[in-house]
């Protein structure tokens, strides 16, 4: 009989997510429990989350999670920083000592903003000039890698089982209004503390179960813009098109799913609405080389809400349920169950259509 580790699982990795349609802030506690029952679809190789809220007194500056190989490499980064940042506050991020979690970087985090200077002098706005930086860093800095980089949120990720990892940076400690679960079992990339999940750019993170067939022309046209694939998996691409089409080319979240996940032309063809008909024959033709193939279920989340999607065909499990104002999210049902036990309204999501959910104005 093979046991783990000696046999591929090709619908492997996992994923979670709550969040409060209230804005109340929740424990890491609730999201950690809902990796436990998939844990078998992870092999140690990467866990990570993503929780949004969790600095409400720095909630006006970019919280920049780095890597780091060594110190000096972490004050190469300093310099660079302080010449396009005020920086107001830094710190190592705490973590605990635990047996299952092992070769540690040097884990910081700094809350910044940018020079008025600086942005007048590039003619960037913000977010782009932060974009910017975080690509500079992670491609012309050897060793030290931007792995979270918006407002009032954070990821936390390693190598290891996800529930280890939530145990390693003490994310009981941290109350958000959202969290993303990520369980990795890579099968065509390596495992390392940058190629865990979740992936971001500025406050979009995204986590991933499958496995994208169509990441080298994805890639290339992403890069066209300035964005650098530079993390050593096909999930990192994901993140950038969406940056790219809601940020950059203000598409709504339905329309960035529609790109993405794209109806198939004969599924347009007899579509009886003529408006949305023409709707989704603008933007399979506009952006054919964002269509991303292969078996995939996301979970995007941003300030403000998450973005729940599977591949137009549905080929990786994917599931839905409710608890009063909480939205629940997460590869099989048993990780919803295990945040609450009472959920009601289990359904799942049909292929390419996607499950918005956002905090009422001002919860967050």
């Amino acid at each position: 009989m093979k046991i783990e580790g000696q046999v591929r699982i090709p619908s492997g990795c996992a994923i979670a997510a709550v969040i409060s349609k209230e804005g109340r802030k929740m424990s890491g506690e609730k999201i950690i429990r809902a990796m436990q029952p998939m844990h078998d679809r992870s092999n140690g190789l990467g866990g990570g989350f993503a929780a949004y809220g969790i600095y409400p007194e720095y909630k006006d500056f970019y919280a920049l999670h780095l890597f780091f190989d060594c110190r000096d490499t972490r004050k190469k980064c300093e310099q660079f920083l302080k010449e396009r940042f005020e920086i107001v506050h830094s710190e190592i991020i705490p973590t605990r000592k635990i047996p299952a979690i092992t070769d540690e970087p040097i884990i910081w985090r700094y809350f910044v903003a940018p020079f008025q200077s600086a942005l007048a002098s590039m003619q960037l706005d913000e977010k782009e000039f932060v974009a910017r930086s975080v690509m500079k860093i992670n491609t012309d800095l050897p060793g030290a890698y931007v792995f979270s980089s918006g407002k009032n949120m954070g990821t936390f990720k390693a190598v290891g089982f996800p529930e280890d990892v939530g145990v390693f940076y003490k994310l009981e400690e941290y109350e958000g209004y959202s969290w993303t679960a990520h369980g990795r079992y890579p099968t065509n990339t390596p495992g390392w503390w940058g190629g865990a999940h979740p992936f971001t750019l500025l406050d979009y993170s995204i986590v991933h179960n499958g496995e994208i067939s169509s990441y080298d022309a994805n890639r290339r046209f992403i890069e066209m813009f300035g964005y650098k694939c530079t993390l050593q998996t096909d999930t990192e691409v994901i993140t950038y098109i969406m940056d790219y089409l809601v940020r950059v080319q203000k598409l709504t979240l339905g329309e960035a799913a529609s790109v993405i996940a794209a109806p198939f032309w004969d599924t347009i063809e007899h579509k009886t609405d003529e408006i949305d008909k023409q709707k989704h024959l603008y933007l399979r033709t506009l952006f054919p080389s964002l269509l991303i193939t292969g078996p995939f279920s996301i979970v995007l989340g941003f300030n403000g809400g998450l973005m729940a999607l599977n591949d137009r065909l549905k080929l990786r499990s994917m599931v839905v349920g409710e608890k009063d104002d909480e939205v629940l999210i997460a590869s099989e049902e048993a990780a919803i169950r295990m945040m609450e036990p009472d959920a009601k309204n289990i359904w799942a999501p049909a292929g390419g259509e996607p499950v918005i959910v956002t905090v009422k104005d001002g919860a967050f």
